[in-house]
């Protein structure tokens, strides 16, 4: 009933009309059309079906629309009608194991799901008072970063990439094997080749039987890639509304913020940070933080930040890294090694890590780190056979535990794990290494402890 009563609300009560004045590149200048911004309008062609917009911005008297469709046959005079001045999805459990478009309908060629319940595109965060704290781990289903990168229910994470790292494999691994009882997965700018290989190969019916797919690719206008990313939230806010464990996955945060950009520019905004409007930075939060967790369910978040020419410096990339609570950064070097997934652990972080995984645990994880570190900085005279064995007893234990650390981090595409069997195996490291300084020490060569704190840990 209060979904009703909201909708009420909302509508307006007479029918409003304009007509087509000009284009200005993608945009389409309305006359006689005081509609609010986000609203979805009808333009009437002549001998074609309506072709749906979305109200952008106003220059004086006049609105300007974005179309959702290609402008095919349009025409100055042609009628504009307000088809709906809210911004609202229809959302329900019936659409589990369905892929979906921006607005809504079905992708798959199955029947359109009967969807009861209403939400709003755009929906407040929940209050920071009534958050609970994150503290259940929750197990992604991928091992490298269970064990080493622990995350809670509840957290926001960012994984970093650049294009062609193995990004959408990792997403559909998570979709695949984590704890989490409901996905939501939104490609937002994919190529439209990509969207079929990702939904038979990377998730496949065992992922997609528990999810639902938001999809607006890259070839479709930027109100339906922005309009695709805010519905998979929305969805995502109904299933964790049930009490449900939501586990949103986000791919990608740049696309998104692409479409900002050019919707922004568009409307007249000027251009700031490398091209970007300063709209798009204060969406960002939005975006966010409407993730997290919530009186009743939660939602863990993991958005993809397609990085630019592997540049962790860039705008949208550091916008992010200071909005999230931990980041993976997906190595080029390790991709072309076929280190799969690409998890560079020294450059990732979990800041809930110290909070969620066991003393145990942080121990093992900071002696991984320290050794990897620890190799990484001797790895050239390594390569070159420059560096004698005995020279330093830290870069021997390092050599010694390579290929275990090795094949700890990767992890086959059909291989299943979950927090428990990363736990396991970070113990059998821990248990090695103490077996090294024991022989190490017959020697008087033990390396020391390395410190378990948040610092030390790179948590």
């Amino acid at each position: 009933m209060d979904e009703l009563v909201e909708q009420i609300r909302g509508t307006t009560p007479t029918e409003i009309r304009g007509q087509v004045a000009r284009s200005q590149g993608p945009v389409l200048v309305a006359r006689g059309c005081p509609v609010p911004l986000g609203a979805l309008l009808e333009v009437h062609r002549r001998g074609l079906p309506p072709l749906l917009a979305e109200a952008v911005g106003f220059q004086e008297h006049e609105t300007l629309m974005i179309p959702l469709e290609t402008p095919q046959g349009i025409r100055p005079g042609d009628p504009v009608r307000l088809k709906r001045s809210q911004r609202w999805a229809k959302v329900g459990p019936e659409l589990l194991g369905r892929v979906i478009d921006a607005l809504g309908r079905p992708m798959d060629d199955a029947p359109a799901p009967l969807l009861p319940h209403r939400r709003a595109l755009e929906a407040a965060p929940p209050p920071a008072t009534q958050r609970g704290l994150i503290d259940e781990p929750l197990s992604t289903g991928i091992r490298a970063i269970d064990g080493l990168l622990t995350c809670g229910v509840g957290q926001r994470m960012g994984i970093f990439a650049g294009s062609g790292v193995g990004k959408s494999t990792l997403i559909g691994m998570m979709a695949r094997y984590s704890s989490a009882q409901v996905n939501v997965i939104a490609l937002i700018g994919e190529r439209g080749r990509e969207v079929n290989q990702f939904l038979e190969s990377e998730l496949g019916p065992q992922g997609l039987a528990r999810s639902v797919v938001v999809v607006a690719t890259s070839d479709q206008p930027a109100p339906l890639r922005i309009r695709a990313a805010q519905l998979a939230l929305a969805v995502a806010e109904y299933f964790r509304d049930q009490g449900q464990r939501v586990l949103l996955l986000l791919d990608s945060v740049t696309r998104y913020a692409m479409a900002l950009r050019e919707l922004g520019l568009s409307a007249g905004e000027p251009p700031a940070t490398r091209g970007y409007p300063p709209s798009v930075f204060a969406a960002l939060p939005k975006l966010v933080e409407r993730a997290g967790m919530a009186p009743r369910g939660s939602i863990t978040a993991f958005f993809s930040v397609l990085v630019e020419g592997d540049d962790l410096q860039e705008p949208i990339a550091d916008t992010m890294r200071g909005l999230l609570d931990g980041h993976v950064w997906l190595s080029r070097s390790l991709a072309s090694r076929g280190h799969f997934p690409a998890i560079d652990v020294l450059e990732s972080i979990s800041r809930l890590m110290p909070r969620l995984a066991t003393p145990e645990q942080q121990e093992a994880a900071a002696w991984v780190r320290r050794l990897l570190a620890v190799y990484r900085d001797n790895e050239d005279l390594i390569t070159i056979g420059a560096y004698r064995q005995g020279s330093d007893p830290q870069v021997d234990l390092a050599l010694r535990m390579r290929q275990a650390i090795d094949a700890y981090l990767q992890q086959p595409v059909e291989q299943p794990s979950d927090l428990a069997r990363a736990q396991a195996g970070l113990a059998q490291i821990l248990q090695a290494i103490k077996q090294q300084q024991q022989q190490a020490a017959t020697a008087g060569a033990t390396p020391a402890a390395p410190q378990t704190t948040p610092g030390a840990s790179g948590t």
